[in-house]
């Protein structure tokens, strides 16, 4: 009887478990991520925008031959743009980080939540190279929101999943893992910083979105792919948390333009030839070739010549 009873306890409690449960093992993970999406979706949103752009009309834009020549030939005329991305919710009063490519000189921008409230908002904070902008929701409070992880403590191979509205076709998640750290901005044009890369599916509209961890913490702002095809090939960056952090914290004390730290350094990453001639025995590091008296590196002492290796 005993058996029996912690049997039918056991299947009844088991339900209840699934529903209010994240997956903390790899025993766990089998049970799938619904209540980490649950808890985390109502946070991520749409936005939808209109921006007025200046286009020029030729009669040979749609000829494949002459389309490029002719790029710059015709009258400037303005045209209203509609894009739509994603975004997160950062705190209760509706402060919302996005991508600056998403609602950047933006003249009309409309969040609309999970449970379909929408909400007008407008731009508090941009910044073009950093492709971050922090928009504030128009009479809002209480609003679900997540919290940020510092993403100096991420490990590759870490699980996440990506959460935004791919092609405009509604809220979708999708998985994977932490691909690698620390990605510099070289291969995604002129973005500047350092990305985390995931091969969690990202794709058009999902920019802005949340790359969230098992524990539902914000991890990064998912930006951009690379791709030569257009499509989702598992090479997806997204914006560090830590940097969003920064952001948040520069908007709230009333900063119209982003601050970045100055380094007022010059250097070039070590490769054998130098390790050969300063005597490393491994190629790693950043050597300092040129340094501002103003910098702050050379307040702490650091002169050129050296070797930065962490």
């Amino acid at each position: 009887m005993l058996r029996l009873f912690v049997m039918i306890f056991a299947l009844g409690a088991a339900p209840l478990l699934a529903e209010t449960r994240v997956p903390t093992s790899q025993a766990e993970i089998g049970l799938g991520f619904a209540p980490l999406v649950k808890a985390a979706a109502p946070a991520v949103v749409n936005i939808y925008v209109k921006r007025v752009v200046q286009t020029r009309s030729s009669p040979f834009q749609n000829d494949p031959l002459f389309a490029d020549m002719f790029r710059n030939f015709g009258e400037l005329k303005p045209r209203v743009q509609n894009s739509l991305g994603s975004g997160v919710i950062l705190s209760s009063d509706g402060y919302v980080v996005s991508n600056y490519h998403v609602v950047g000189e933006a003249t009309d921008i409309r969040v609309v939540l999970n449970d379909r409230r929408e909400f007008e908002a407008r731009v508090v904070l941009a910044d073009e190279e950093s492709d971050l902008a922090l928009l504030q929701l128009e009479d809002a409070s209480g609003m679900p929101h997540l919290s940020l992880r510092d993403s100096d403590t991420v490990d590759v191979g870490e699980l996440v999943l990506a959460i935004g509205n791919p092609f405009g076709v509604g809220q979708t998640v999708s998985s994977g893992i932490v691909s690698g750290l620390a990605r510099s901005g070289g291969a995604m044009g002129s973005a500047r910083g350092y990305f985390i890369q995931t091969d969690a599916p990202i794709n058009p509209g999902n920019s802005g979105g949340a790359l969230i961890d098992v524990n539902g913490a914000l991890i990064g702002v998912n930006t951009r792919i690379v791709s030569r095809s257009g499509g989702s090939n598992g090479i997806g960056f997204a914006i560090p948390a830590k940097l969003v952090k920064a952001f948040m914290e520069q908007a709230e004390a009333g900063n119209t333009r982003f601050e970045r730290p100055w380094a007022g350094i010059n250097g070039q990453v070590v490769d054998g030839d130098i390790a050969e001639s300063i005597g490393l025995r491994v190629p790693s590091g950043i050597m300092i070739t040129e340094m501002h008296r103003e910098s702050p590196f050379f307040k702490a002492g650091i002169a050129a010549g050296d070797v930065i290796l962490s």
